[in-house]
């Protein structure tokens, strides 16, 4: 008896999201052929490259490469040939001009997909996209596929953590689909089964909710993120401990622990742009009030950004001017070298912006820093940073700076002297070791 042959599939963006789950799937078995318009960055994969950092996404991406099970291209035709199963895997970032998603690179992949598709095929989004976006998908590919309605289309939300790329793709923690087609939701069932029998839950929905999944989830972890930060505003005015605070909130099972990490705020390419992006719909729906909550949500992200500036500003007498930091971190998170509306750059930034001379460190992030804040001096080690600084800043937690030993930082630092904007640090022994350590929210 022949075995059933898998379906083939495309990934459409090769972007974070669009690489790791085209080499996770080639990983999971599947034929896959990955395309995106850049040429640079599809001539970086089919070398074996990755163009960003991803704990053991190289390794996979160079497996697969060599089984032959995954390839790039840049050309629609080869993809609409290739593929029975595509996956729309582009970015959708913040509009210049306003706080809603730019879905520029999701209706570019739908008008030159459509037109090249002359045979059965399914079409399953995965980028984050306001709600109500897929219906208008679904219904313009349908008239763009010569194919016609054996084109169908549904949307699967992705739950990707950087820096937990692989382990999300290939283990997540829930799978859902929105359609209303038995063979969308058999696609998916598809691609899904290993994960499927691994006793993953798989979720069937309509449309508007599979899309509202991903900026709901977002939208409260933001919040609890924010909560937690109120508090350590309200921590420091009133000489409480929000790590304690913390601590004790995280004991009530209704609450838990996760996400309740005071400090300097989220950043990165999702949370700050998705609850934007969130309000802007909700307002275009007419019901902008249900989340007007977001907006302090993102206010307070951003007042701990100017709060950390504030204790290394009161730590070096008042001023920035003509004085040297140190800042310990790039990237938005540990073990990413993701830039994107970063709070340690930005921080790092501004206090340059004010005078002082600021040499950063990260051990991932360095290149795309430089890059983007060429107004900043870059070291190649944590110890080069901090020569000299008369303060300096931890703003991203690598495992690297929380383990550091303040012996050997006071050895090369101008005065002993740290903001630790993430709370990684143990203040009662760095304190016994002569420095003068001050975090957001502890006394």
């Amino acid at each position: 008896m022949v075995a059933e042959q898998r379906s083939k599939i495309s990934v459409i963006g090769t972007g974070y999201l669009g690489a790791t789950h085209a080499a996770c799937m080639a990983e999971l078995g599947f034929d896959v052929l990955g395309l995106d318009v850049d040429p640079a960055k599809i001539g970086s994969l089919s070398a074996g490259r990755v163009p960003f950092y991803e704990p053991g996404l190289e390794e996979i991406l160079s497996r697969n490469l060599a089984n032959g099970r995954l390839r790039f291209t840049t050309d629609y035709a080869e993809v609409a040939e290739f593929a029975d199963i595509h996956f729309i895997c582009v970015g959708t970032p913040q509009r210049s001009d306003s706080n809603a998603a730019d879905l520029t690179y999701v209706e570019a992949a739908i008008e030159n997909l459509g037109p090249l598709l002359t045979r059965p095929a399914v079409v399953i989004g995965k980028s984050t996209v306001p709600v109500g976006t897929a219906a208008v998908a679904a219904a313009r590919i349908a008239a763009l596929a010569p194919a016609g309605d054996r084109v169908e289309l549904g949307w699967s939300p992705e739950f990707l953590r950087e820096g937990f790329g692989v382990e999300d793709t290939l283990r997540p923690n829930r799978i859902v689909i929105g359609t209303d087609s038995p063979r969308v939701e058999a696609a998916m069932r598809e691609v899904s089964a290993t994960q499927i029998e691994q006793g993953i839950p798989f979720l069937v929905t309509d449309l508007q909710t599979a899309e509202l999944v991903k900026v709901s989830a977002n939208a409260f972890l933001a919040t609890k993120i924010s909560f937690i930060n109120a508090m350590a505003e309200v921590s420091e005015a009133a000489g409480a401990d929000v790590i304690k605070l913390a601590q004790a909130l995280s004991y009530d099972d209704r609450i838990g622990g996760k996400f309740l990490g005071p400090g300097l705020g989220f950043g990165g390419g999702c949370l700050p742009k998705d609850i934007r992006a969130f309000m802007a719909r909700a307002d275009e729906l007419g019901v902008e009030p249900a989340l007007s909550f977001l907006r302090e949500v993102d206010a307070i992200n951003q007042r701990r950004r100017a709060r950390t500036i504030d204790i290394a500003r009161g730590l070096i007498g008042g001023s920035f001017a003509g004085r040297t930091v140190g800042v310990l971190g790039a990237a938005f998170k540990p073990n990413s070298d993701d830039i994107r509306d970063s709070p340690a750059l930005d921080v790092a930034s501004t206090i340059a912006s004010l005078g002082a001379k600021v040499t950063v460190y990260d051990p991932e992030a360095l290149e795309k820093a430089r890059q983007e804040h060429p107004d900043l001096n870059y070291a190649h080690s944590m110890l080069e940073a901090v020569r000299d600084a008369e303060v300096v800043l931890l703003l991203t937690e690598w495992a690297e700076f929380r383990d550091a030993d303040p012996d050997e930082l006071a050895k090369v630092v101008a005065e002993p002297k740290i903001v630790d904007g993430r709370n990684a640090l143990d203040p009662d022994h760095w304190r016994a070791l002569g420095w003068t350590y001050r975090a957001l929210g502890r006394p």
